[in-house]
């Protein structure tokens, strides 16, 4: 069947875990309800944002069918669903489309560094597992293997094939994608230091598949945007300009360390880091706390900074 693909701000969604690190699903709730208020389009959930490589397979099982039922609107939801193993992975998908899920996202396994051709015939495996909307997250900084345009479209024509994060510093992949014109959405990693944003939009991307949304949704709504005007253009300039400071704190630490530890001082759903992962020192903290309020973010958004201010 055809799928609807995603468009504009794709966010990469943490895992939000009460204070004894369990599922905080009612956080997740209220996650959910207030990206749709701020103009998130889909939500990425069990991304490497979300911590999913430190989750029991249990938790991922029980993520999937407590969230799918929370879905706000016509917000799409999608899950990460790489395994160690083409096997894992498949399992991961089967199990998603059956629970309802609008999506998938997966990768190529972490750690294996498997060669391109290795990967191509696992995605292929992959998307022909089951009916449902898929997306591969071209991410060698994660996992070492990186996709070469051509093995993107290889891919490209696979009907359930409906999205493609590159997470590449190469703005010549991007374009030789879109030159092609697929029958998907070509969105982008939002790391300032990849620089992958703009120039993806303005080759005809079709959003964003972000990280900082989970911070700034409706900053990141307006740079995720299709072009179909000047004044989409003008719009997603200003406003990736305007919030620079808080895309470069958001990488400022390996994800989701910087983006989790602000979110908690903020009083969003967030909770704790799973261990080995440790929140960021007060002073790397102050950083983003102060980028917030020099933008007027937290006046915006209704954020109280006392009490994160005084718990530094």
């Amino acid at each position: 069947m055809a799928h609807r693909k995603p468009t504009g701000s794709f966010v990469a969604l943490v895992t939000p875990m009460n204070a004894d690190g369990a599922i905080d699903f009612e956080g997740f709730r209220s996650l959910l309800e207030w990206h749709h208020e701020n103009g998130t389009s889909a939500v990425l959930i069990m991304g490497s944002t979300g911590e999913v490589s430190m989750l029991t397979p249990d938790e991922r099982r029980r993520i999937i069918t407590e969230t799918v039922k929370m879905r706000p609107g016509s917000m799409q939801m999608y899950y990460g669903c790489t395994g160690a193993n083409t096997e894992q992975t498949v399992a991961n998908v089967r199990y998603a489309a059956a629970e309802g899920a609008d999506g998938a996202i997966f990768a190529a396994p972490a750690y294996i560094c498997a060669d391109n051709a290795d990967i191509r015939e696992y995605a292929r495996e992959v998307l022909d597992s089951a009916d449902l909307a898929m997306g591969f997250y071209n991410n060698p900084p994660r996992v070492k293997t990186d996709l070469h345009w051509s093995d993107i479209l290889s891919l490209a024509d696979h009907p359930n094939m409906v999205v493609l994060k590159e997470s590449t510093t190469r703005v010549g992949q991007v374009a030789q994608v879109c030159a092609a014109a697929p029958d998907m959405s070509v969105m982008c990693c939002c790391s300032p230091n990849l620089g992958l944003v703009i120039p993806t939009m303005a080759l005809g991307g079709h959003g964003t598949a972000n990280m900082t949304g989970n911070l700034i949704p409706r900053e990141m709504a307006v740079i995720s945007t299709p072009w179909t005007s000047g004044e989409d253009a003008f719009a997603c300039r200003k406003a990736y300009l305007e919030n620079l400071p808080i895309l470069h704190f958001a990488y400022s630490a390996i994800n989701p360390v910087a983006v989790k530890t602000l979110m908690r001082a903020l009083g969003l759903p967030s909770g704790p880091l799973r261990k080995p992962l440790r929140p960021l020192a007060p002073d790397a903290l102050k950083v983003g706390l102060d980028a917030i309020q020099a933008l007027g973010l937290d006046r915006a958004y209704g954020f109280n900074l006392r009490p994160a201010i005084a718990a530094e």
